[in-house]
């Protein structure tokens, strides 16, 4: 991105009737007229600047996210706890990775030629990333969703160019579930591919490639832990994947679970428990009710899990936006607040690496209502502190 300097120009009067109150700050004369000799930018910004370059249009803009430093959490634990600015990505979310490895995977097979149709059962960012994708390589995009999500986000989708689906929500293993759904209407088109986000080993591939390779480098090899929650299993597994290969197992790496998961009991149990699916969770995107195939290579390599109240996720989402200073949805604090909780565990001293999957500008709407936190209970989840963030009815 390319900064221009902003000079105030003073406008001046006549000369009889230009006065210069005695009281005006030194500072004030700064601001002039005279022409100034340019700063030069420092070697970081050259050095950055040179590091990205030119990207060609969409898909290369995805990946090399900043790490941002948390501040407060650093402090309060004693380590350096990092969030991976997924944010950052050109269509807003992680999943803009996923998207672009799904879509080039089907390309690489021969199942994707120019003009055709992708499909996907999504009910959020990989649709978004993947209508971004579609859009930039020249395909058609079919989405299928559960009708049980806003009307923005069906919106969105449309807004940028998708033939959008929103059925019945009904369990995976019900032949009417919005994936099965997508994977039929696909097999009824020519030159169309279900791209099937969530036992499509090409969205762990991204990780491994992509995200697990630049925290390394990003770290200078020095992270000691990694930890994020899990929809489809790709992030968590792909880096998981990366980071324990080029660290000889060193890195520690843990699933962050929210309420209605399985996955929390299930690594708990040894893999002998896949069914405790109590409870539930105001986050979207992620929790899961079986292991997908994505998850299922490296699961057995995980460290451990923590499983993160929905009062925990809510409280750091107003955290990040008063001490960080970042707009982020619930389940980025989610991952914010188990890379806490491993911090504390590992002790003092220690790097730990989390993903900011996305801001809250897709979430606004609940997050920061006090009819919607108080429905679901959570209103007393805000700091008081912070309540004057809660700005909608």
């Amino acid at each position: 991105m390319f900064r221009t300097s902003v000079r105030r120009i003073a406008t001046v009067a006549p000369a009889q009737s230009f006065l210069r109150p005695a009281a005006l700050s030194a500072s004030s004369a700064a601001y002039s007229t005279a022409p100034t000799a340019p700063q030069p930018p420092s070697a970081h910004t050259i050095a950055i600047s040179r590091a990205g370059g030119v990207v060609d249009g969409f898909v290369g803009a995805i990946g090399n996210t900043p790490l941002i430093r948390l501040r407060r959490i650093s402090e309060e634990t004693g380590c350096e706890v990092l969030g991976k600015a997924e944010f950052a990505n050109p269509g807003g979310s992680v999943k803009d990775r996923a998207a672009l490895y799904v879509v080039k995977d089907a390309e690489e097979r021969g199942l994707l030629r120019p003009g055709g149709t992708v499909v996907e059962g999504t009910a959020g960012n990989t649709g978004i990333g993947l209508a971004h994708v579609c859009a930039a390589r020249g395909y058609k995009l079919v989405i299928y969703m559960p009708d049980t999500q806003s009307q923005g986000k069906i919106d969105l989708l449309r807004l940028l160019g998708a033939e959008v689906h929103p059925v019945p929500a009904v369990a995976f293993d019900n032949p009417m579930n919005y994936n099965h759904q997508a994977a039929r209407h696909a097999d009824s088109l020519d030159n169309a591919v279900w791209t099937n986000q969530f036992d499509n080993t090409a969205n762990r591939r991204a990780h491994i490639e992509t995200t697990g390779p630049e925290i390394w480098n990003q770290t200078n090899g020095k992270v000691d832990a990694f930890t994020c929650a899990t929809g489809t299993g790709g992030t968590l597994a792909g880096t998981t994947r990366y980071l324990k290969d080029i660290s000889g197992g060193k890195v520690k790496c843990f699933l962050a679970d929210p309420p209605g998961s399985v996955l929390h009991a299930y690594i708990s149990s040894g893999g002998k428990n896949l069914n405790d699916r109590s409870g539930s969770s105001i986050t979207e995107g992620i929790g899961q009710g079986r292991v997908t195939d994505n998850l299922q290579p490296d699961i057995d390599l995980l460290d451990g899990s923590l499983n993160i109240a929905d009062e925990k996720s809510i409280e750091m989402v107003y955290r990040c936006l008063a001490e960080e200073g970042l707009y982020l949805g619930a389940s980025s604090a989610l991952n914010v607040v188990a890379a806490k909780e491993v911090a504390q565990k590992l002790g003092k001293g220690h790097t730990v690496v989390t993903i900011l999957c996305d801001g809250a500008y897709r979430y606004a709407d609940r997050l920061f209502s006090r009819k919607w936190l108080t429905q679901k209970g959570l209103i007393g989840a805000v700091p008081k502190e912070l309540e004057h963030h809660i700005v909608l009815p």
